[in-house]
């Protein structure tokens, strides 16, 4: 059951890079084997010629063919998802996604780009034939701080809706236990007594 990361962002590092090592983090916590793709490291001439038979090309598309779970992550530009991002989608085949789960992750520096996720980047999971594209999570630069040491930090009111997000991801797409309510009860081990 893996999952693959894709880094759409075309510098390193970055805000949308930091929310999907966030939600890297998370699912390592509950034991998801995970598997990365920065598009950024992928070369450029190969991508933009489209050249399928290119070593890393072939390999990126492979991760996604093998993975269970997709997690992708962009940074919003003018109203749409980074441009490395739609080159590489525009690869993959019409049914690359088809039996996965993905979740939408993007940034951006305000609160206006948020429909970005569903009216730009969610069609296209769809044109790729995602099984189930789960509620994405935006962010604006503002709750992806930079420290003093270089590094960016989540805030925590996006802590919660990643904590959040992973949760629906792990039950949904990775079949893997809740870890907060009770436990599912299968219907053979119901007692009732009248």
């Amino acid at each position: 059951m893996s999952v693959l990361l894709i880094a759409g962002s075309p510098s390193a590092p970055s805000r949308s890079t930091a929310l999907l090592d966030a939600v890297g983090e998370r699912l390592a916590q509950r034991h998801a084997r995970i598997e990365r793709l920065a598009i950024r490291d992928l070369p450029a001439q190969a991508l933009l010629l489209a050249e399928w038979a290119h070593p890393a090309i072939e390999r990126a598309v492979a991760q996604v063919a093998a993975a269970r779970v997709i997690v992708v992550a962009t940074p919003v530009y003018k109203a749409a998802y980074s441009g490395v991002l739609k080159v590489f989608l525009d690869l993959l085949s019409q049914n690359a996604l088809k039996g996965k789960t993905v979740l939408p992750l993007a940034t951006g520096g305000s609160p206006h780009h948020m429909l970005a996720l569903d009216y730009a980047l969610r069609p296209v999971l769809q044109s790729l034939s995602a099984r189930h594209i789960l509620p994405g999570v935006y962010a604006s630069d503002s709750q992806i701080a930079l420290t003093p040491e270089n590094a960016y930090q989540v805030h925590h009111d996006l802590a919660e809706r990643l904590n959040e997000a992973v949760e629906v991801l792990a039950t949904e797409g990775l079949k893997l236990p809740a870890t907060h309510g009770f436990e599912p009860v299968p219907f053979s081990r119901v007692r009732c007594s009248v």
